[in-house]
């Protein structure tokens, strides 16, 4: 039976703060979920680490699942079109700006 980790990410998720999370999104055991829904910023500094971490859990055989993305992290993840790196498939609904997964 495998135990979920998640780690909810606050605010911003810049170069601010990248550092700051690195050790923790790389740490043992390791996370299997990040929560982005509260994610107010991000930058390409944020999106290289969310890509290390993919990749790192890929290179470990394992799942890692970006969940609840938020307003910021969506338009970012269009505009640098990044979503198919993590697996994730995104809709757009315009009149919430709320994310749902596509069937």
């Amino acid at each position: 039976m495998s135990t979920k980790n998640v780690l909810r990410i606050e605010g911003e998720l810049t170069i601010f703060r990248a550092m700051e999370l690195k050790p923790i999104i790389l740490a043992v055991p390791p996370v299997t979920e990040i929560d982005l829904s509260g994610v107010t910023d991000l930058d390409t500094a944020g999106v290289q680490l969310l890509m290390l971490a993919k990749k790192t859990a890929l290179a470990q055989g394992r799942d890692l699942t970006l969940i609840g993305h938020s307003p910021a992290v969506i338009e970012v993840f269009e505009l640098l079109n990044v979503a198919a790196y993590f697996g994730d498939h995104l809709v757009m609904d315009s009149r919430t700006k709320a994310a749902t997964p596509r069937s």
